[in-house]
């Protein structure tokens, strides 16, 4: 089945008024999308002072941080033209990255360089990694189910257990054993011992014309200078600047249908409500809160599949540094079990720009939890900020006493969680909103509960937005990977590029969304 219906006629966009749910990437680049094809749209944004979701950047007296480290890297030419769109071309940055993993009290460089790992794993430790990788390649695990399955398979358990364990159970909250082996083949598939060792030896064979680029192992990226939040604001300005509407502090609290079409929507704004109704209807909010938002309320067997989706939240402690230089990475990955850490973002790599003082630095100390935990999430302000400055110190980054001022952003839902049975609860309730709502659509990280990077939420969030002008579009066809997870088909867009489509297990396209 095509990815586009080249036979289906475009809608006059005189006739659609659109609401979307949502002020992330993916809510904005549709509403973006919208605006300038002349069509009604009003977007609705819970926070009262950030566009952007998990991609905005915040502030801290002067000091912006980006929320988990977004980088700007993207294999569609629709996305890259669309970043440049919004935002002006000397308003980005070429960085060049470097990160490193810390683990048994030493920093290994990543992506894997050969004689540094073997220097700091030592010969002896080296040598049991090959023959455990050697291994798992003679007698791999056939019934790959689990991420730990996937990674051992690819890795040799050794491996997995220096490199992979330790900080994917800090992000999840849960054994690798119970987080599905998607996650894996999203997030770092093409990635192998062998592809890892090319990658650090390049010199050792000549490039060839079919060669891949490794998302895990890019090397430059592209960054706004005031963080990623900058697009997103200047995204809202020329929403606004086009006739339509972003409102902040603004929820959505109920969405209203008549078991065919949405009907309207009742937002949340200073303590009012009001209904707001629309043609077509975009919602980027968590399929669990969507599904228990609909009035008819869901049948029970979907208000179960939504109630088992799973989300990892986490938050972020950021210390103002006495310091200049603290250290050469954009962000290090900490596989230490004996800290909380799970990974440390140093913003003045990213950009300059985002620190207001050169002679100072700001760190980004990101912690994985549960909303409702009560060590971390729930924890004070100032109890997190000393953890922080406690878990610095003991790895040896910087001393407590250069830490100058701190503060602590929560993000909750930042994670869908992938676990044995997520898929199945996403399809029970994909089936019932096409019958229910045929024309709602939902997109972005948590609108399909994907764990999609940013560029992937704007593809499927532009393909939504020509669904609503009358194209046929399948937005659940952007995986979170198009280079891992999809072949390249020769169907081009409107602008004559090439599109992903992807590919199911028995050689079949899913069907059209709409």
């Amino acid at each position: 089945m095509p990815y586009r219906d080249p036979d289906r006629p475009r809608t006059d966009p005189d006739d659609r008024d659109v609401v979307v749910m949502g002020g992330g990437p993916a809510g904005l680049t549709a509403a973006w999308h919208l605006t300038k094809e002349g069509v009604d749209v009003e977007v609705f944004e819970a926070d009262p002072i950030h566009v952007g979701g998990i991609a905005r950047t915040e502030a801290h007296d002067g000091f912006r941080f980006d929320i988990g480290g977004h980088r700007f890297f993207t294999k569609s030419d629709e996305v890259r033209k669309l970043w440049h769109d919004i935002l002006p071309e000397d308003q980005w940055l070429s960085v060049e990255r470097m990160s490193r993993i810390y683990y048994d009290g030493k920093f290994f460089d990543y992506p894997l360089k050969a004689g540094d790992a073997l220097r700091k794993l030592g010969l002896f430790n080296s040598v049991l990694c090959v023959l455990s990788y050697l291994r798992a390649r003679a007698f791999p695990r056939r019934d790959v189910r689990s991420l730990e399955d996937w990674v051992v398979n690819q890795f040799g358990m050794r491996l997995y257990r220096i490199f992979f364990k330790t900080y994917t159970e800090k992000v999840w909250g849960r054994p690798c054993s119970e987080i599905s082996a998607d996650w894996a083949a999203q997030r770092i598939k093409g990635l192998s011992l062998i592809s890892a060792a090319r990658n650090a030896l390049p010199r050792l064979r000549a490039p060839k014309a079919d060669d891949t680029v490794i998302k895990t192992l890019i090397e430059t990226f592209e960054y706004p200078i005031e963080g990623p939040g900058q697009m997103w604001e200047h995204a809202t300005e020329k929403i606004r600047g086009g006739g339509n509407t972003v409102e902040l502090g603004t929820r959505v609290v109920a969405i209203e249908h008549d078991h065919t079409r949405v009907t309207g929507v009742e937002v949340e704004q200073d303590g009012r409500r009001r209904r707001v109704s629309g043609t077509d209807y975009l919602a980027t909010i968590p399929l669990r809160e969507l599904v228990e938002m609909m009035e008819p309320a869901a049948p029970g067997e979907v208000i179960q599949a939504a109630r088992s989706l799973d989300y990892r939240d986490y938050l972020t402690v950021v210390l103002v540094v006495d310091r200049e230089h603290v250290f050469p990475d954009n962000w290090i990955y900490i596989h230490e079990p004996d800290v909380w850490l799970g990974r440390i973002q140093n913003y003045k790599n990213w950009s300059p720009a985002m620190v207001p003082d050169p002679g100072r630095t700001a760190l980004g100390l990101e912690y994985f939890t549960t909303q409702g935990d009560m060590d971390l999430w729930e924890a004070d302000d100032a109890e997190l900020i000393e953890l922080g400055k406690r878990e610095a110190s003991a790895i040896g980054l910087l001393d407590a006493s250069e830490v100058l001022d701190g503060t602590v952003v929560r993000m909750p839902k930042a994670y869908p969680v992938y676990d044995e049975h997520y898929k199945e609860n996403v399809a029970v309730i994909r089936g019932w909103l096409i019958e229910v709502a045929s024309n709602l659509q939902t997109v972005g990280r948590n609108g399909m509960h994907k764990y999609n990077n940013q560029d992937h939420s704007m593809l499927a969030a532009l393909l939504a937005a020509r669904n609503i002008l009358g194209e046929a579009w399948d937005p659940w066809k952007v995986n979170t990977d198009a280079e891992y997870h999809e072949e390249v088909h020769e169907d081009a867009d409107q602008a004559g590029r090439r599109v992903p489509t992807a590919v199911s297990p028995k050689g079949k396209g899913a069907p059209l969304r709409r």
